[in-house]
């Protein structure tokens, strides 16, 4: 649907629409006539229903507007579309729902779990989704779900671009963790380090990561997994040399798993002071992504207890099957522990337009099946 599709609907209504007052639900494009004379203007979202039995005619040919061409929400899920962002990429952007975000913690085989999880709205149009693994304890995982929201709010006061401000947000925690670690007199805590997987969405379309360590996040996209982190680890021949090159050194334990000077699994954190010499560093990669409703159907943030059990399209397939993204986070978990896996585990699935229209390529989902076909059980 072009912009000035959206535009004529708009001057239809014969009412100014507001950047706080314009939406529509995505159900209510099923079935289209004109739209009232006023939209109310009380309320951010406005749910706009429709009355004829003729569908949304866009360019006056008389051919009827598939509903899965709008490339919109699931009739499952009855979301309103955000007519400004609508009208500035010329097609319908449909809302994301905090309180559809489907989220599980799993303490696993450890003693205390120490991962973490935040979502929340930074700004009326601006999203944030993380996930954190602690290690050394929970201090500097504690840390970042508590602050890193704020640290992302104060970088945007001051840069627009979303990689920057992430960038900036990620190196500032670090300092401000370090004060706040070294203010307790505790040595140890200063070996207290955590992963950090953020992902902030803008208008509903514009999707920016930035990740440092081992958690990950995913894009479902037409069913296939597709990576928007990589994980920062000895094992990249890259970070392997920056390492060297800082002054550190990797070394490889009996199970071939490569540390950096023979204590981390991997080579960027928040926190892990001890090691900043030897060159595990706090600043993030970044991946920008728009959003494409019709084709994207969830986002996954995942720590390595479920990612280093689990592979990306696996976790996609095993999604794919659920009715819930509250649902789909809990089965993942559990299906980590099914699986053998021993660490915490943590997810964080995000619905997006084409959430419910994906078929799993798996048969059908089992999960005794899956556990023989993988070769984790005997």
């Amino acid at each position: 649907m072009s912009s000035t599709v959206i535009r004529n609907l708009l001057r239809c209504s014969r009412s100014p629409v507001k950047n706080q007052a314009a939406c529509l639900t995505a159900r209510s494009l099923q079935n289209v006539c004109p739209l009232p004379r006023r939209l109310p203007s009380s309320s951010s979202l406005v749910q706009v229903r429709w009355s004829s039995s003729t569908r949304f005619d866009p360019d006056g040919s008389g051919r009827p507007t598939t509903w899965d061409s709008f490339g919109i929400w699931d009739s499952r899920i009855e979301e309103p579309i955000m007519l400004p962002p609508s009208i500035r990429y010329g097609k319908p952007i449909p809302q994301v729902s905090l309180s559809r975000v489907g989220s599980a913690s799993l303490l696993g085989q450890r003693r205390v779990n120490e991962d973490r999880y935040y979502l929340g709205r930074l700004s009326e149009n601006i999203l944030c989704f993380s996930v954190f693994d602690g290690h050394g304890g929970s201090h500097a995982a504690d840390y970042c779900e508590t602050y890193m929201e704020k640290h992302i709010r104060d970088a945007l006061q001051l840069e627009d671009d979303l990689e920057k401000a992430l960038t900036q947000a990620f190196l500032e925690l670090d300092k401000a963790l370090f004060r706040n670690l070294s203010y307790r007199g505790n040595a140890s805590f200063l070996t207290a380090g955590t992963t950090a997987t953020v992902a902030v969405l803008r208008d509903g379309v514009e999707l920016v990561v930035a990740s440092v360590g081992d958690s990950r996040a995913l894009l479902c996209r037409k069913g296939r997994a597709k990576k928007l982190s990589i994980d920062h680890t000895p094992d990249r021949k890259d970070e392997r040399q920056r390492v060297k090159l800082s002054g550190g050194f990797v070394t490889w334990n009996s199970l071939g798993q490569a540390n950096v000077n023979g204590r981390l699994a991997m080579t960027r954190s928040i926190g892990d002071f001890h090691l900043k010499k030897a060159g595990v560093i706090a600043l993030p990669e970044t991946r920008r992504i728009n959003l494409q409703h019709h084709h994207d159907t969830f986002l996954a943030l995942t720590t390595d207890g479920i990612n280093f059990i689990m592979n990306d399209q696996e976790i996609c397939d095993v999604i794919n099957q659920c009715h819930e993204p509250t649902e789909a986070a809990n089965v993942i978990a559990e299906q980590a522990l099914q699986y053998g896996s021993e660490d915490n585990s943590t997810i964080m699935v995000v619905p997006f337009g084409a959430w419910g229209k994906q078929e799993s390529s798996l048969s059908g989902y089992s999960m005794s099946r899956n556990l023989v076909s993988s070769g984790r059980c005997s």
